[in-house]
């Protein structure tokens, strides 16, 4: 039987990636996230390449994840990707304790986060705006 084929979501111009469970929090995410919104493909490549962050390195492999599927997938021009959104989440909690003082324990959480980037193609007059 299978099941019936769902509707795309996206619309005919953009591509998408996502990532889940990466081990970073939400709010650490979000801040190489910001980084590369609203910028051209190839610069936010570019961005993420230079960038100190542990986790930019994950990143930058799921931006060109989305650049392939655009490329491959939905046939779409790679000069003229943008990064249209680069949306965070959160995903589950591992929870650890840590021994303290006097037989207590303090409570560790290791937080894990999901990634979506969205990218869009756009006409060369938007580009330069």
């Amino acid at each position: 039987m299978g099941k019936p084929k769902h509707e795309r979501g996206l619309p005919e111009t953009e591509a998408q990636a996502i990532v889940s469970n990466l081990r970073i929090s939400p709010r650490k995410l979000n801040l190489v996230a910001a980084m590369i919104r609203n910028l051209p493909a190839q610069r936010a490549v570019a961005t993420l390449t230079f960038s100190k962050r542990r986790i930019a390195d994950q990143v930058k492999k799921a931006l060109e994840s989305a650049i392939s599927n655009a490329e491959n997938n939905h046939s779409l021009d790679v000069d003229r990707l943008v990064v249209a959104r680069a949306e965070v989440g959160r995903s589950i909690v591992m929870r650890r304790f840590h021994a303290r003082g006097r037989g207590r324990a303090a409570r560790v959480e290791k937080w894990f986060s999901h990634l979506k980037i969205v990218v869009a193609e756009r006409a060369q007059d938007e580009g330069a705006a």
